[in-house]
């Protein structure tokens, strides 16, 4: 495609800051006004996650600088790549590298980013699949395979998932029980349990049960859990995960503290493992979208999505802010 033949403007959900006014407004902007990279991406999803929820609603700690067009996920086809990497016309997917966060993101029909940091999409999806999945699917993939890489295996024991009806979670469960695993979901809406047991869950507890775990070791029963929640419900988790077991820590929904002590490390060798979906390197993001192909097919992503526009955004971010959407969102960014 030529230079002449590429899109001339674009449609963008942008983030403004005015003094101590934030506001977001859908704009028409040229092609040219893109972010420095060497591949432009005709962008037709993206996906609403907890991060992106903060940025839309002008809380601190996500948007580096304003105006920005936030969205840390998207997925399209290949306009332009002047490396030669990928041909005009490859479907990709992009989470992660600070897009949405230090340089403009999904929430528009173009973007302009490094080739390095695309992926194909695996053979046989499309980009709905693709952010239905997004980077909650992703860090869910890449929290199961950090447990199964430290000897979770089917039989273990059971598995806790906390947070359980959000993006991660649901998806963790259902990779979960798609491998085998008993699992048990952790949340504090109990009407979703019907949801919850759906996905694969076996087990539901409520959300007050893990911050009541205060002793610095309580009664062995976690082979391991993937934990979006942080602070205090952590903290119950960790207490009470079983010798040699692991918990795969993703989220602070809950809180950024963890008060807690070594025994559980010492005297269970339990491990605490890190899951960093933002700068995770390429090989293995290769290796969890294809198992995520594998693993959680659209046929089981159905019942914890629903796809909504790009004028919605500003609305689904207060409520995902509120613990109001469960499963994931998908992000049509052409409506």
């Amino acid at each position: 495609m030529t230079s002449a033949e590429l899109p001339q403007t674009f449609q963008a959900l942008r983030a403004i800051r005015e003094g101590e006014t934030f506001r977001t407004e859908l704009q028409t902007l040229p092609t040219a006004s893109l972010p420095e990279g060497d591949t432009l991406i005709r962008v037709t999803h993206s996906s609403l996650n907890y991060k992106d929820g903060l940025a839309v609603s002008g809380k601190p700690g996500v948007l580096r600088s304003t105006p920005m067009t936030p969205g840390i996920d998207l997925a399209g086809t290949v306009l332009e790549d002047q490396t030669g990497r990928l041909p005009t016309g490859e479907a990709v997917i992009l989470t992660g590298w600070g897009i949405g966060e230090r340089q403009d993101g999904g929430y528009a029909t173009l973007a302009r980013v490094r080739s390095e940091w695309l992926v194909r999409s695996p053979a046989g999806t499309d980009a709905r699949w693709a952010m239905s999945v997004g980077t909650a699917g992703f860090t869910a993939m890449l929290a199961v395979m950090g447990l199964e890489e430290h000897g979770l295996t089917p039989g273990s024991g059971e598995v806790l998932v906390t947070g359980a009806a959000g993006g991660v979670g649901s998806a963790a469960i259902a990779l979960l029980a798609a491998a085998g695993h008993s699992v048990t979901a952790s949340t504090g809406r109990a009407e979703e349990e019907p949801y919850l047991t759906a996905l694969g869950a076996t087990t539901v507890i409520p959300r007050g049960d893990l911050p009541a775990l205060r002793r610095p070791l309580e009664k062995e029963r976690w082979a391991g859990v993937v934990d979006t929640v942080g602070g205090e419900t952590l903290a119950g988790a960790y207490a009470s995960t079983r010798l040699h077991g692991s918990l795969a820590v993703c989220g602070l929904a809950g809180g950024s503290d963890l008060k807690a002590s070594v025994f559980p490390l010492i005297l269970r060798g339990v491990n605490l493992l890190g899951i960093d979906s933002v700068s995770c390197p390429t090989p293995r993001r290769e290796a969890a979208w294809q198992r995520l192909a594998r693993d959680l097919p659209m046929s089981r992503l159905e019942a914890m999505t629903q796809v909504r526009g790009l004028s919605e955004v500003p609305a689904l971010a207060e409520q995902i802010l509120a613990g109001q959407v469960r499963g994931r969102t998908v992000i049509d960014v052409q409506r």
